[in-house]
């Protein structure tokens, strides 16, 4: 759990700095790009190449491609439609992916789930609900697809590590470079060559976001999805929401609604606790297999 919480706040950065120093500005492609290599240069020292089933190296990559490849190309496009606080507000249906997957992959449903996280996407709403513009469909569709990728690759990590017991920073570069390959090509086929020179301030965000954002926190993360619970994992997809506003409004100054941060807030923390008693439910009560 303290290692979700930890990449939360380290995260609640990520929005406003693309928001702010990338998006329109430099090829979304390239930003994408980047990031996701200088991720792999992080692990590559760490990766073990001897020993690894090639099986296993694939699925592990294949995830990465999904959930972090895939998923930033639908991000960071989604920046070019909709304002920082509207991508934030469509991604609280980020949940609801993640159980769903998961349950799907284990052939379980536990319908019980859906309150507790029906309750944290219901808190983050109200913390960021607002006026969207004209053209948020699009917008809307591109998170819905980051959040989809972003989800399922969390749910297949989890399941794949809750299968193979293996000391995971090994294991990590495969992640990272199955995003390498999905993002090079993408940025070959769609990338604005004549916008791939950032300024220094837009260098640093990158630096920041690929070797900080992405190479240690998508470890912590994914590291601490396989040591939860899926409804806890999915209730703290939706815990950055509020960081992200705090971030937003002490560095940046943003105007936001103090009363909705306070309330959505608390339901986020009371979606915690109904969980726990869902989850001891669950430990008394055999879940059918579907």
């Amino acid at each position: 759990m303290k290692n979700l919480v930890f990449v939360t706040f380290l995260w609640a950065f990520s929005f406003s700095l693309i928001g702010e120093f990338l998006a329109g500005k430099i090829d979304s492609y390239f930003s994408v790009f980047v990031r996701v290599a200088l991720a792999a240069l992080v692990f590559l020292p760490f990766t073990k190449f001897r020993g690894i089933k090639p099986s296993f190296a694939l699925s592990i990559m294949a995830i990465g491609a999904v959930q972090i490849g895939v998923m930033y190309l639908f991000y960071y496009n989604s920046f070019l439609y909709l304002s920082v606080p509207e991508v934030a507000l469509f991604t609280i249906f980020t949940p609801f992916y993640v159980t769903l997957v998961y349950d799907a992959f284990n052939r379980k449903f536990k319908k019980l789930y859906l309150v507790s996280v029906g309750i944290a996407v219901f808190g983050a709403f109200i913390i960021k609900y607002g006026a969207i513009n004209d053209g948020f469909l699009t917008g809307f569709l591109l998170v819905q697809g980051a959040n989809i990728c972003f989800g399922a690759g969390q749910s297949a990590y989890k399941i794949l590590l809750e299968k193979n017991t293996i000391e995971q920073k090994g294991i990590f570069g495969y992640f990272h470079f199955g995003a390498f390959f999905v993002t090079l090509l993408a940025f070959l086929v769609f990338g604005n060559f004549s916008r791939i020179t950032p300024d220094l301030i837009q260098s640093a965000v990158l630096i920041w976001l690929g070797v900080v954002a992405s190479g240690v926190g998508y470890y912590l993360w994914n590291k601490g999805a396989t040591q939860v619970d899926s409804g806890v994992l999915a209730i703290m997809n939706n815990a950055l929401i509020p960081a992200a506003i705090i971030v937003n409004l002490l560095f940046w100054y943003k105007q936001t609604d103090l009363l909705r941060l306070v309330v959505g807030g608390v339901i986020l923390f009371a979606s915690l606790a109904v969980h726990k008693r869902i989850i001891k439910f669950y430990e008394n009560h055999e879940v059918k297999t579907v």
